[in-house]
């Protein structure tokens, strides 16, 4: 059941690739709140997944962009703005890759060309798109701008790779951009840290599946799902939330403050 809580707004959704992706279910759930959206995606990503199928679904058009080129973030921002009719309230950065873990490279055996290319989907192009939003200005007084990250940025993962050193970097634009957009333009941007969830994406890293049963564990009301991402996200876009900005907000049933919990105690 929808609140209307996004009803006359406008947005970008990044990184949706197929029923499994926080991405994807954020669509449909702004959806449900009345948003209207383009979709984007890489277009190899958009040939191995199904963003057709949400497409038609959300009633939303498909703008194929390389988040690591200006040239193609700047026509993004300008046909959504057309499409959408008007400047808009909301974007969804969903977006994360690494080189090195895809072939199997360890955090003290990295290709650093391997280690560039990550950085600049992963993190730098969080950086890129709001540059392209901002000099376009193309974002809404009171808009809200959030990108998706992980608690390894914070704390060490061992297997989680350079991606941990990507996420530091994302949280840190977040913080940066954010004070210009919003004390030049009111506009929100935050980060959410989100338990370890099994999307396509995560289940490359090696010892996902140990990564999301201890944090099941440890966290006293459990892990958070791509549902629960989709649905605390649509709060971020929401109005009710118009004076939280430059924050990384951990999304985690609690996870970010147990020490220990029973469980794990038991287990070992």
């Amino acid at each position: 059941m929808g609140y209307n809580l996004l009803k006359g707004k406008r947005g970008i959704i990044f990184g949706a690739l197929d029923e499994n992706s926080i991405a994807w279910k954020t669509a449909q759930t702004v959806h449900d709140e009345g948003g209207t959206f383009v979709l984007t995606n890489a277009p190899i990503a958009m040939r191995m997944g199904q963003i057709d199928e949400l497409a038609k679904k959300t009633g939303s058009e498909i703008i194929p962009a390389d988040a690591t080129s200006v040239e193609d973030l700047d026509n993004l921002v300008a046909k959504a703005t057309e499409i959408l009719g008007g400047k808009l309230d909301f974007v969804l950065h969903s977006i994360g890759m690494s080189v090195n873990v895809r072939k199997g490279r360890a955090y003290t055996d990295e290709k650093y060309d391997f280690t560039a290319k990550g950085w600049d989907v992963s993190a730098l192009s969080f950086h890129k798109v709001l540059q392209s939003l901002y000099k376009a200005d193309a974002m809404n007084e009171w808009g809200s701008i959030v990108a998706l990250t992980y608690m390894a940025a914070q704390r060490t993962f061992p297997d989680y790779n350079d991606m941990a050193d990507n996420k530091a970097y994302l949280e840190s634009v977040a913080r940066s951009f954010g004070y210009f957009f919003g004390k030049e333009k009111k506009v929100r941007v935050n980060t959410i840290s989100q338990s370890p969830t099994a999307t396509t994406a995560g289940q490359g890293v090696k010892g996902f599946d140990g990564f999301i049963s201890y944090a099941e564990k440890m966290s006293p009301l459990g892990n958070a799902t791509a549902q629960d991402c989709a649905d605390y996200t649509v709060t971020l876009f929401s109005d009710l939330t118009k004076k939280v900005t430059m924050q990384n907000l951990f999304h985690d049933g609690g996870f970010s403050n147990t020490g220990v919990s029973q469980e794990v105690i038991e287990k070992f």
